[in-house]
């Protein structure tokens, strides 16, 4: 089974207090382990430890976008892999204002990029 990530999305570390359990747990509750899903790709079809770079759809759904729409991860791009990155823009934005899921409970406090830079207290 390859290891994949979510293309265009950041979500909390597991060192990041609950936040990173939270969207694992958000993640698991869209796409349940077995669960069968359709993967797309952008030109650049790994990252550089391997995963397989993807868009993921289940149901009709983009889960990318559904985690950013419903507050569980950033937007987090890196070109080429922008295909849908004014989508996930506007998710962002609306996931923002409305304070859904991390959003509501601080957990966008400190990026993950930044935590990850060790930049937040």
């Amino acid at each position: 089974m390859a290891r994949i990530r979510l293309i265009g999305t950041d979500s909390p570390e597991s060192d990041q207090g609950s936040f990173g359990a939270e969207a694992t747990s958000a993640l698991t509750g869209m796409i349940p382990p077995g669960t069968e899903v359709q993967i797309e790709q952008d030109p650049e079809p790994r990252d550089r430890y391997g995963r397989l770079l993807a868009y993921i759809w289940h149901d009709g759904t983009l889960v990318n976008w559904r985690m950013v729409r419903e507050g569980w991860a950033v937007l987090l791009t890196y070109p080429p892999n922008v295909q849908y990155v004014d989508l996930f823009t506007n998710a962002q934005r609306r996931a923002r204002e409305e304070m859904r899921g991390l959003w509501r409970t601080g957990g966008f406090d400190c990026l993950p990029v930044e935590h990850r830079r060790y930049r937040c207290d």
